[in-house]
This record gives C-alpha cells, sequence and structure tokens, in this order.
C-alpha cells in the first residue's frame, strides 16, 4: 500500500482560526488558519518564501505565540496561558533548517542531552536509546564525532535523530533539506521516507515537490498567511483549483 494511502487515525492537532500579527497589526503573518492532523498522518506544507509556512509550523509548538486562535494538541489548547507548555514541547520534535547541534558537543552527548536533564532518561537509558537511534538514521560510527567533522546530509540525520530521542508523538520539520548540497538531499529525504512508513505523524515544510506527492497524505497550500487550498497530493499537483496554486505549481514543478 503506497504510503499517502494509509488509514489515518484520531486527531491529534486541530489548529482553529490562527492569526499571527507583527507591528500593531501591520504585518498579518497568518491570517485565520484552520486544519488538523491526524495520528500517524503526513501533512506536507507548500507555498512561496514568505506565505506563512514556517511561522505556522512555529505555532504549533509555540515557539511563535500566535496572536490568537487556538493549537489543540493531544486535547489540551496550547494557547491557555495555565498550559506547561514545556511537557507537551517534549511530545514534538522539531527538525530545523540549520540543524541547531552544538557544536562543543559530540554526536552522543548532542542526542542523549534533553533526556537526561529533564531526567525522562538514565545516562546509560539515553546512550543506549542514542546507539540504536544512530543505527536507524545510518550513522552508527559518529557517536563521538563533533558536528563539524559531519557532512550537512550527515548533521540533518543527527538532528533527526535528537529529535527522536524525546520519543514525540510527532515530528515538526520545517524545510529540513533547503540548507543542504543537492547530493544530500536524498540521504534526508529518505530517512524521513522510512518515519513515515513506520507510522509517525508528520507535518513538515518543504520545497521538495516530488517528496510532497510520494509520502503526505494531504498537502496544505499556504500563501499571504493564509490556507488556500488543501487535499490529498494528487488533488493539488494533478488538479489544483485555485488560481494562484496553479501558478504557483506551474513555477516549481
Amino acid at each position: 500500500m503506497a504510503t499517502n494511502a494509509k488509514l489515518i487515525n484520531a486527531e491529534l492537532i486541530r489548529v482553529t482560526d490562527v492569526r499571527k500579527e507583527y507591528n500593531n497589526g501591520t504585518v498579518k503573518a497568518l491570517n485565520g488558519c484552520s486544519f488538523s492532523v491526524g495520528q500517524g498522518e503526513v501533512l506536507s506544507i507548500i507555498g512561496a518564501s514568505g506565505s506563512g509556512k514556517s511561522t505556522m509550523l512555529r505555532c504549533l509548538n509555540m515557539l511563535e505565540v500566535p496572536t490568537s486562535g487556538h493549537i489543540i494538541f493531544d486535547g489540551v489548547d496550547l494557547a491557555d496561558p495555565k498550559v506547561d507548555l514545556n511537557l507537551h514541547r517534549r511530545k514534538m520534535g522539531m527538525v530545523f533548517q540549520h540543524f541547531n547541534l552544538f557544536p562543543h558537543k559530540t554526536v552522543m552527548q548532542n542526542i542523549t542531552l534533553a533526556p537526561v536533564y529533564l531526567k525522562l532518561k538514565t545516562k546509560a537509558q539515553a546512550e543506549a536509546k542514542a546507539r540504536e537511534l544512530l543505527q536507524r538514521v545510518g550513522l552508527p560510527d559518529k557517536a563521538n564525532e563533533y558536528p563539524n567533522m559531519l557532512s550537512g546530509g550527515q548533521k540533518q540525520r543527527i538532528a533527526i535523530a535528537r529529535a527522536l530521542a524525546m520519543e514525540p508523538e510527532v515530528m515538526l520539520f520545517d524545510e529540513p533539506t533547503s540548507a543542504l548540497d543537492p547530493e544530500m538531499v536524498n540521504e534526508v529525504l529518505d530517512l524521513m521516507r522510512d518515519l513515515a512508513k513506520a507510522g509517525m505523524t508528520m507535518v513538515v515544510v518543504t520545497h521538495e515537490m516530488g517528496f510532497a506527492r510520494e509520502v503526505a497524505n494531504r498537502v496544505m497550500f499556504m500563501d499571504g498567511g493564509q490556507i488556500l487550498e488543501t487535499g490529498t497530493p494528487s488533488q493539488i499537483f494533478d488538479s489544483p483549483e485555485n488560481p494562484r496554486l496553479k501558478d504557483f505549481l506551474s513555477k516549481v514543478l
């Protein structure tokens, strides 16, 4: 069965009328966005630079606090000031464009730092999990190396392993391949394909249209801080309805 035909389970994230404004409301980075993500679903967010994709992703784990609206994750509204955000962020793995690894720590230390610091695992347990994850991302021999000894693709795979070390319920990817040399892109996309096949819930902001078409269950097109069209990959890429989406695809496909 194709990845993007798999069964989607219960709703994990619901976003309702989320707005994000800057400069006293003169800049509307997000302008009334609503959507949901099911458990085990892969949602790809596409659109031109500056369309609000990364802002939307960062709002999901409250790295950007919405001006208004609601983000329900696991039944809890993260926009509620009384919510312990750190508790819920642990369940959301985040992978950034520029890796964000600690340069002065080894690969092993990068992966084990958060689980040990948060007392979720002992040092021995965290290191055992890290070795398992390094095997999974195809870099079992890099445990004692520092980030500056790795290629861009290897750094991104380590960043993914670090996020997985927290055993998240959802993985958020913010253009994870855009800072990579072209020949390194596939090694990261292959790992993300494997995660999708294993049932990981994923929200992926990406310029890789081939990946969105192949791996996503749904594709969401954003422009001007709004969601203009959402559908299956075949609906979005083969039968787009929104004129702005048609124009965008004519330039990127």
